[in-house]
């Protein structure tokens, strides 16, 4: 009779290790709340930007990492959020909160009738038709003048303005500015993360993993995909209102596809289907990207090199290394508590 030997090896326990995931999230965001007492209006203008592209690579982590889509339109849908942000703001004069409830609800609209002939098609498929809705909306911004006012866009963007009456507080100043998009930013990471922990997220999982198990169980799979697809455009128009009251001018140029390459960036770059990954990809990128500016002759070209050295050193992401740290941090925590108990 044959005996096995089994192996012991030493088990990280999963409260130990959300632990320090928990202390880590508590250090960042403290540092974060500290920012503008350290930091001059650039910087605070650079981290801005970084939390603003966080809301559309958190759409574009959600439909590519949680369903396996790659959709190239993100940056269409953060467009539709700019402008439609921005002519409730000048025409209709209404409060920012609504103007950026109504752009990610407008994308989220407008991304169901897109969706619902897109999602029929597959892989490549899919991607080309995505790529066809970038080149319609710069086609559209441009030559709809009577409301996008073409090539010379819409300006003077009101600042946003929050309260009422006398108690208004108008945001102007960076560090005015840097808190709101904070606060809004980590609302949209909370609720990136719960969507993902239900459900409706394991379901996106498992299609993601395979769809026609998925289906075979019961999962309306492209029901699921469609609503991906939308919320996916809800997070990207969220994103667009914020960069309108902040830059407070839209032009065609936010259809451009570098702001759709810039998102896939900063998910590829950071972890796809990872929830750090949009975060620390976001502030990654637009940091390289904003440094390199001390050379603007060589800016795309350093960039560019940039990217190759990330995609060949680390091709799963940059968030995997976090998750490594705190594992490791998380072990030795363990075999610190291990030898106290052996002592005892």
């Amino acid at each position: 009779m044959m005996s096995t030997t089994t192996l012991d090896t030493p088990r990280l326990p999963a409260a130990r290790l959300a632990t320090v995931n928990w202390s880590a999230c508590a250090l960042v965001m403290a540092a974060l709340l500290a920012a503008p007492l350290f930091l001059g209006d650039y910087y605070l203008h650079a981290m801005v930007l970084a939390m603003i592209f966080l809301l559309p690579a958190l759409g574009l982590n959600l439909i590519l990492g949680y369903t396996g889509m790659l959709s190239l339109a993100q940056g269409v849908f953060f467009g539709l959020g700019a402008y439609g942000s921005a002519l409730m703001a000048i025409h209709f004069g209404t409060p920012f909160l609504v103007n950026f409830l109504c752009a990610g609800l407008l994308a989220g609209l407008i991304a169901l009738p897109l969706g619902i002939p897109a999602l029929r098609l597959r892989d490549t498929s899919f991607v080309m038709c995505t790529l066809g809705m970038v080149v319609i909306a710069q086609v559209v911004s441009k030559n709809w003048v009577d409301l996008t006012r073409g090539d010379m866009g819409l300006s003077g963007v009101p600042r946003p303005t929050l309260g009422f009456g006398e108690m208004a507080l108008t945001i102007v100043r960076a560090p005015e500015y840097f808190y709101l998009v904070l606060v809004l930013a980590a609302l949209a990471v909370a609720a990136f993360v719960a969507l993902i922990r239900s459900p409706a997220g394991r379901c996106m999982v498992a299609i993601r993993d395979n769809e026609t198990l998925a289906e075979s169980l019961g999962v309306p799979t492209w029901t699921y995909k469609l609503i991906v697809f939308m919320l996916s455009a809800v997070f990207a128009g969220l994103g667009g209102s914020l960069y309108a009251h902040f830059s407070t001018v839209v032009s065609p140029l936010v259809f451009q596809a570098y702001y759709s390459n810039t998102i896939l960036i900063i998910v590829l770059g950071g972890g796809v289907g990872k929830v750090p990954g949009a975060i620390i990809g976001s502030f990654v990128f637009v940091a390289v990207s904003e440094a390199l500016r001390i050379t603007p002759e060589l800016r795309m070209v350093i960039y560019g090199f940039v990217l190759l050295g990330l995609v060949f050193l680390f091709p799963q992401g940059l968030a995997p290394l976090f998750h490594g740290a705190a594992e490791r941090i998380a072990r030795i925590g363990q075999g610190g508590s291990k030898e106290q108990r052996d002592v005892r």
